[in-house]
């Protein structure tokens, strides 16, 4: 058996696969219904409408419906889709036991303990026919999956074939008509008509059971039927036309047999017991073949999927999904051919003409009872194969393939024992038997023997001479001849090794994880899945594609990894051919699927900067997509990734990444929003690139920065135009500061005047000479004695500008590969001079500053090479309503073409990758994103991982990290210090790890000092900051994984624990101070801290007279083996408590069912109870506090998704 998924819930009564979804309905003895997606191992839905126990589900084949009915007599019809009930219907008058839908009509089949069976419509929501005739309980009934039959199985000892093809006769009516129910029928008492005819009729009863019989099955195909009863027999039966009879009886159960079925596919018989087991059996020969045990689950249900090779069976604790044997082909390549397995043959497979042979049969025990072949080894050389099966323990057949075209003939073979046999050379294999690697010849002599220092789990070929051993924790490359270990990698859980076509590189393929490795076992990359991983091969440009349950996807050595599309059904890759990959599928058949491989070749292509590649790609194929631009952008290629998109606002921020300006006016003034002529403007502002400048701030009307860059720039010709324009829109502090810049103190004066400020316009013409006017003032102002100046002031005026230059002067570089490519010879815009500017504007600069041009109503402010209009007459504008008659200076447009990088500038290089770039890029870490100064990615990182949700307990530790990453180091006085990275690794770079393994430990011995001498509030405290501490902890070698891990519910059972210590001390309810003194005893504490913690119970449980529970700590205090003088109180108190075996409080506890504590609530979680974890901390929680914060960490949401904290470096 190869349990492919178990769920833990209350007694499982009737289980129903989905015939097209992974989905698995179970009915539980608890009322529920629940939903499990059985591939992915999530609970979708439960439903909670049944009162009692529900006995039975099924799912419509092809609608979106399922069926339920329990022992309330209520059949329940559900749509799955909007997670309702639409209906009930009533008419059973006991329990229900078994419910299906019929293939073809739209009907109901129920069998129920009030000793009937009947047939609804549930279209017409009615009743359509009652079946009479059992005389008990009615177990089960089916309906035939072809013909007009039903099948049920009673308490009465019999089975009856039933004959419904009246049903349909009388059912088949016209279109338009309406169904005739049962009622209207047969009348309000359910009799027959007139000659006693019926709707269904008994065809035959089957007697030969000694007890009630549980369930009875057709055959798919043959005209057999299987029973099950609680005479513990399993029968076979078979019928024609006129009669039916008993064929045979499989003994061999102990117990009640609940369920018996025919394998769908195999001439096999599988049945469930109360007896605890599941057996399988040769419908053929009537043995036992395989038996399946649980120690503690009777079994109730057993079903098959009606299209795949999958099972399940309910039991007393949950559910379990499994097949009877693997479905993955033994398979190898050489070349152009594919050999693999298939029923009892050996065959091969022309990958370049299409030809499929039989070329040898092979020796195969019965089906079902021999598992099929595991592994195929492949020698060239010699044309023969090995091939290895799990039968017996381990065996191994050689067999020389005949030569040219096989015809599927027998041929002798050599056998041996062994878990793993391989081909190491020419005329050598070995074989790996109980950590044993044995070098035979091919005459299946013994020529050497060794064991290798590990104990090795598998063996793989690795080239001549050379074999691969696994072990559960490394991959050893081991030399056969010289007997030493060439090279180690540390991979946890290898299941298969696909080497490249040129040996050059080789992927570890494990349940969840893909490692991929030079062929000296240098590791490149490390990619995790989620999803089981099922097969790999290599495309010839050395990327590697993988299958997981649902897609085909692809990784670069680098790491890399993207879908390239989804699969209904598992496959096992073979060969990728171009744009079609070659595989196997679980029947055995070479399929070919198409692929789009332009993706991932693009990406390889980009990585090997191969840009000729590149650019024939992006020319010739459709590449689109959100993932290829964020790609480029992360990869450092913003300016290709501009050619992929056509969305003026993320062509606009691509273009900003990139420094391009003749992009982003384009497509500013495509969008002309406020926020990206700011954004254009601050990436102006640093390439010095005043025209793109100006142009952008006049279209948001920033009429301060605009004066001050002509300020800086030394144009006071459109400093006198501003002053215009602050006169216009009547601004007093924009006119006073352009006066200042101009250093026109009669404007000044004159502006002071006008606004009322009659002593600072006297101050103003005094201080700077204008004594005319400095009187005049004051005769106005009425006064004639002058005020008291004060002394040392002097002429405010802006320094006289030496150079009046356009644009920062630029370095001349070289046109981008890219640019060339992709451009082709048309001129590379880049950014526009001041020479084009003024010449599309006209040159208003030169104008006499009193002229105020006129210009056509219908000019705007965004038209290319067109001044602002001005309405001197405009008088009663508000605000900014005013600024459409403003005739600002002009400015470059959006269609002004940039020159040359040889017509008078140099173009500024483009920066190199920066160490926190690649500290992001070469780690999944979410502590080296904390030190590249990522945070943002950080906790993404932890979001995904561990369902992070709260960052504040974090942000110091992120501080902390970033902090301690990198040194500075001074340099001149005017100059920001130097800024050194500190790395943890000389070839990869790495961040210094600032959280180290060592540090938690020292922390843990705190943890538990406080734990120990009572100070509780402390040891929180400390195991608080440990679990922080933890998700920054970086460490690099496995042991130390599972420590990290460990050290994560050590700290977990010491939060909870404490936290409801420091509770019990506000709790003023002596119930609920037991309750949470007993619970803190079953968190899984260190010894000594869990024998004080029976001591405190022990002791308040005596205080408070509940003697039965103080004797049960006091035993559970002994059986931990305490110092003398605390065991002498144990046993004394013991004593005491026998005399009077009573509790006075009662509380919530069960000391003989195992139980975790809800770590929100402090109140106890019985197994089998439904919970919730945390996916950090991994505390338990009950449901209702799903989706709220984990108490315990205090980092991550209840119940949320995580692939797991990651704290290993990718490589050693």
């Amino acid at each position: 058996m190869l349990s492919k998924f178990e769920t833990k819930s209350n007694r499982v009564k009737g289980l129903a696969f989905h015939p097209k979804r992974p989905w698995i309905l179970a009915s539980l003895h608890n009322g529920s219904v629940q939903l499990w997606d059985y591939k992915m191992g999530t609970l979708i839905d439960r439903f909670d409408e049944h009162e009692g126990p529900v006995r039975g589900v099924a799912f419509h084949p092809t609608q979106p419906l399922f069926v339920s009915g329990g022992d309330d007599y209520k059949i329940k019809v559900w749509n799955w889709k909007t997670r309702r009930c639409l209906f009930t219907l009533n008419g059973h008058i006991d329990y229900i036991r078994t419910l299906y839908f019929h293939h073809e009509n739209p009907w109901i089949l129920s069998a129920s303990d009030d000793q009937t069976i009947r047939i609804w419509n549930w279209q017409s929501r009615n009743c359509i026919s009652i079946l009479t005739g059992h005389n008990h309980y009615v177990m089960s009934a089916q309906f035939h999956p072809k013909d007009d039959l039903v099948v049920s199985a009673s308490l009465d000892q019999t089975i009856r074939v039933w004959d419904i093809s009246g049903l349909r006769k009388k059912h088949a009516t016209a279109p338009g008509t309406a169904p005739v129910d049962y009622e209207t029928r047969m009348g309000p008492g359910g009799q027959a008509d007139l000659f006693g005819n019926t709707d269904a009729m008994v065809k035959y009863v089957l007697e030969g059971h000694d007890r009630g019989v549980n369930w009875a099955n057709f055959h798919p195909n043959l005209p057999l039927i299987v029973s099950s009863s609680d005479d513990r027999t399993i029968k076979l039966w078979r019928m024609n036309e006129t009669r039916a009879w008993e064929v045979d009886t499989c003994r061999g159960h102990y117990n009640n047999v609940s369920t018996a079925l025919f394998h769908p596919r195999q001439d096999l018989i599988i049945s469930a017991s109360e007896d605890k087991t599941i057996r399988v059996w040769d419908m053929t020969k009537r043995t036992a073949l395989q038996t399946f045990r649980r120690e503690h689950d009777r079994f109730w249900i057993l079903i098959a999927h009606p299209e795949l090779n999958l099972f399940a069976a309910g039991h007393d604790t949950g559910l379990i999904v499994f097949k009877l044997e693997r479905e993955r082909p033994a398979h190898a390549i050489h070349q152009n051919m594919l050999y693999y397995v298939k029923d009892k043959f050996l065959r091969s497979y022309d990958f370049g003409s299409g030809n499929d042979v039989p070329v040898i049969t092979i020796r195969r025990g019965a089906t079902g009872q021999s598992p099929p072949p595991k592994a195929l080894s492949y020698n060239p050389a010699e044309h023969c194969v090995l091939i290895t099966s799990a039968q017996d323990g381990g065996v191994y057949e050689l067999y020389s393939l005949p030569r040219g075209q096989g015809t599927g003939e027998a041929v002798e073979s050599k056998r041996g024992s062994g878990q793993a046999a391989v081909f190491v050379a020419r005329n050598r294999f070995a074989v790996l038997d109980k950590g044993l690697v044995t070098i035979k010849d091919l005459k299946n002599e013994t020529v050497k023997q060794f064991r290798p220092s590990a104990t090795a789990v598998n063996i793989f070929y690795a080239g001549a001479k050379n074999m691969i051993l696994t072990t559960a924790t490394s991959v050893i490359l081991f030399d056969t001849e010289t007997r030493t270990q060439v090279a180690e990698l540390s991979v946890n859980g290898v299941r298969y090794i696909v080497w490249s076509p040129d040996m050059s590189m080789v992927a570890f393929l494990s349940k969840h994880t893909i490692v991929i490795a030079t062929k000296e076992f240098e590791q490149l990359c490390l990619i995790h899945e989620t999803i089981k991983i099922k097969s790999g091969a290599w495309d010839e440009i050395g990327v590697f594609l993988y299958s997981t349950l649902n897609h085909i996807k692809y990784a670069l050595p680098q790491g890399d990894n993207g879908i390239i599309r989804t699969v209904e059904q598992p496959v096992y890759l073979t060969k990728v051919k171009g744009k079609n990959v070659l595989c196997l599928d679980r029947d055995g058949k070479v399929r070919a699927i198409a692929i789009d491989p332009t993706e991932y070749r693009f990406k390889l292509a980009l990585i090997r900067k191969n840009y000729n590649e590149v650019l024939h790609l992006i020319r010739t194929s459709n590449l689109v997509g959100q993932s290829i631009i964020a790609y480029l952008q992360k990869k450092g290629y913003p300016e290709v990734a501009l050619h992929f998109v056509k969305d003026p606002k993320t062509r606009f921020e691509l273009a900003i990444e990139c420094g391009n300006l003749s992009v982003a006016v384009e497509t500013a003034t495509t969008l002309d929003r406020e926020d990206s002529w700011q954004k254009l403007a601050l990436e102006a502002l640093k390439q010095g690139n005043h025209q793109v400048l100006e142009m952008a701030y006049q279209r948001v009307k920033n009429f301060e920065r605009l004066s001050f860059l002509y300020l800086i720039t030394g144009n006071t010709d459109k400093l006198r135009r501003m002053l215009k324009i602050a006169e216009r829109r009547n601004d007093t502090m924009s006119r006073y500061h352009n006066a200042l810049y101009l250093g026109d103190v009669e404007e000044q004066v004159t502006l002071l005047k006008d606004v009322g400020q009659l002593p600072l316009a006297y101050l103003a013409a005094k201080t700077h000479g204008l004594n005319d006017e400095a009187s005049a003032i004051l005769a106005h102002a009425g006064l004639e004695t002058p005020p008291t100046m004060p002394g040392k002031g002097h002429l405010l005026k802006a320094p006289t500008p030496l150079l009046r230059h356009g644009n920062w002067p630029q370095l001349a570089v070289s046109r981008g590969f890219f640019e060339e490519g992709l451009v082709g010879g048309a001129q590379i815009t880049g950014a526009p001079t001041e020479t084009q500017v003024m010449q599309d504007v006209g040159g208003w600069a030169d104008a006499a500053e009193d002229d105020t041009p006129a210009y056509g109503a219908d000019e705007s402010l965004g038209s290319a090479g067109a001044a602002i209009p001005i309405d001197l007459d405009a008088g009663d504008g508000d605000g900014w309503g005013l600024d459409d008659d403003l005739d600002l200076p002009d400015a470059p447009s959006g269609d002004a073409k940039p020159s040359e990088a040889a017509a008078g500038g140099f173009q500024v290089p483009v920066a190199g990758t920066s160490f926190s770039d690649s500290w992001v890029r070469n780690s999944g870490l979410a502590a080296d994103h904390a030190a590249a100064g990522s945070f943002e990615s950080a906790m993404q990182l932890l979001n995904r991982q561990i369902g992070a949700v709260n960052f504040a307990p974090l942000q110091p530790l992120f501080i902390r990290a970033w902090q301690a990453s990198r040194v500075y180091m001074p340099a001149n006085a005017s100059l920001a210090p130097l800024d050194i990275p500190l790395q943890r690794q000389i070839d990869r770079p790495l961040p210094y790890a600032s959280f180290k393994f060592s540090g938690l430990l020292a922390k843990l011995q705190d943890a538990y000092a406080f734990t120990k001498v009572g100070r509780f509030s402390d040891a929180l405290a400390t195991f608080k900051t440990m679990i922080h501490h933890v998700i920054m902890t970086v460490v690099a070698r496995d042991d130390e994984v599972a420590e990290v891990q460990q050290l994560v519910d050590t700290c977990r059972e010491y939060i909870i624990g404490l936290q409801m210590e420091l509770r019990k001390r506000d709790e003023a309810d002596v119930r609920r101070q037991i309750e949470l003194t007993v619970y803190f005893t079953h968190c899984q504490l260190q010894p000594a801290h869990q024998q004080l913690s029976l001591m405190q119970a022990m002791s308040m449980c005596f205080k408070q007279r509940n003697f039965v529970m103080a004797s049960h700590f006091a035993q559970r205090l002994l059986e931990m083996n305490p110092a003398p003088s605390h065991a002498q109180k144990a046993r004394a108190l013991q004593e005491r408590c026998q005399k009077e075996p009573t509790d006075a409080v009662q509380v919530e506890y069960d000391q003989y069912n195992p139980f975790v504590v809800c770590g929100n609530s402090y109140t106890p979680i019985y197994r089998g109870s439904p919970a919730q974890k945390c996916p950090f901390c991994r505390a338990s929680v009950k449901p209702e506090f799903a989706g709220s914060l984990c108490q315990v960490c205090e980092i991550s949401q209840l119940g949320a998704p995580g692939t797991g904290l990651r704290s290993s470096v990718e490589s050693n």
